[in-house]
């Protein structure tokens, strides 16, 4: 069995996150569903995704509606109560050193298939006629953000929730930018494999989301966990990979 849930995990918040995890655990077996004692940090997040005995993991809208979708069962979405995000939403922070778009920027994206690190920042390009210089890939939206401030490239996106987690813990965040914020869309899923009811998982979130200590709710930002339809994600179009994205 596996449980991973490495999207929004730091090591400032690990503590809030294994309780989360443990009380999770323990309403997953008040439904007979047998979990992992403890969360899965050091196996690539493909093979937890696409793990035969996955009980739960946290992936990205863009994997999911681009390779995942069919192959697991999609759960819910966490509520972080973003600005501009109804519930169980969120959005990217396009982030630079001014508050004005340059011509021709160099991008700075985390990897090619992410909602909020490319497909976002593709389609804000789109609509306000930016045409990239290039692209530097970084491997994390906090690697991208650095890559602005050591003036490697000139706008990065971040996922809202992540950027608000900077904003606690990483003092040098303060020096970007923000220059927008993009459309929201479906927050990062909760999947389990494939052929699972999704309603005791749910169910099970939400519990351990309501026993969850305030202080442990606070460093997380949770606010709730909000049931989705795999059909708002595969409504949203998969963009282009850019054609210097790594093989």
């Amino acid at each position: 069995m596996i449980a991973a849930l490495p999207m929004y995990d730091r090591p400032e918040t690990r503590a809030a996150t294994d309780r989360f995890w443990e009380l999770t655990r323990d309403a997953l077996s008040l439904h007979g569903i047998d979990a992992p004692e403890a969360l899965t940090r050091d196996r690539d997040p493909w093979d937890i995704w696409q793990a035969p005995d996955l009980v739960l993991a946290q992936t990205c809208g863009l994997p999911y509606r681009a390779r995942l979708h069919g192959t697991v069962t999609l759960i819910g979405a966490a509520d972080f109560n973003l600005p501009g995000c109804a519930p169980g939403e969120y959005n990217s922070v396009i982030l630079g050193r001014a508050d004005s778009l340059p011509d021709a920027p160099v991008l700075a994206v985390n990897e090619a298939l992410s909602q909020s690190g490319w497909a976002a920042l593709h389609g804000f390009c789109q609509y306000n006629h930016v045409t990239p210089s290039d692209i530097v890939f970084t491997g994390a939206h906090r690697a991208s953000v650095r890559a602005v401030l050591d003036g490697q490239a000139d706008l990065a996106a971040c996922d809202a929730q992540t950027w608000w987690l900077m904003q606690q813990h990483d003092a040098w965040a303060a020096s970007a930018v923000e220059i927008a914020r993009t459309p929201p869309t479906p927050g990062l899923p909760f999947i389990t494999r494939a052929g699972q009811d999704p309603a005791p998982y749910l169910e099970a979130l939400r519990d351990a989301c309501a026993a969850l200590p305030a202080v442990d709710r606070a460093a997380l930002n949770l606010r709730g966990i909000v049931a989705m339809t795999p059909a708002r994600y595969t409504a949203l179009p998969i963009p282009q990979a850019p054609a210097s994205s790594p093989a």
